[in-house]
């Protein structure tokens, strides 16, 4: 079980406040709207990368889009135990060495989710890569899967990503 904890919000909001970030399109009826509504924080990992990272995002049933960015953390922690571990803030040093990823679009039907990231350059290869993800609600939780495709040779990365709603 992961335990989450109140300094990741704070740790994301210092380093991409989410009511500031670009609107992310939000592709979904009103229900599905109403249904995702509110503050979400969480991590991504990738055992295959050791690549970690914030997730943060609003978003407000009256809108029909939502405001969020994903902090890419650099590979300094052990992911195999991601399900397990407790979520730490982070830390003034390992925050100089984050890059925002901005959402591009979040679809939403019923308790699934899905999305893409704008593209980004890798930094393990200066490469192109672009992010998509998939993932299903419970309850105050979203998780799911990512997978990152390089865009020039095709390999492809995977990940587990899991937010929190923390505020309606």
């Amino acid at each position: 079980m992961v335990r989450w904890s109140t300094g990741l919000l704070g740790a994301a909001l210092v380093a991409a406040c989410s009511r500031t970030a670009a609107p992310v399109p939000v592709v979904a009826s009103p229900a599905d709207i109403g249904h995702l509504a509110g503050e979400w924080t969480g991590e991504y990992g990738s055992p295959e990368t050791g690549r970690s990272g914030s997730i943060v995002f609003t978003l407000d049933s009256a809108e029909d889009h939502a405001h969020g960015d994903v902090l890419m953390g650099a590979p300094t922690r052990n992911w195999s135990a991601f399900q397990d571990r407790t979520i730490e803030p982070v830390v003034s040093g390992e925050r100089a060495q984050m890059r925002v990823l901005t959402i591009r679009f979040v679809r939403a039907t019923g308790d699934q989710v899905s999305g893409v990231l704008d593209p980004y350059d890798d930094p393990a290869c200066s490469c192109p890569v672009r992010t998509e993800f998939t993932g299903r609600m419970v309850g105050d939780t979203l998780a799911g899967t990512y997978e990152t495709i390089h865009v020039a040779g095709g390999r492809a990365t995977t990940g587990q990503w899991r937010v929190v709603r923390t505020k309606r």
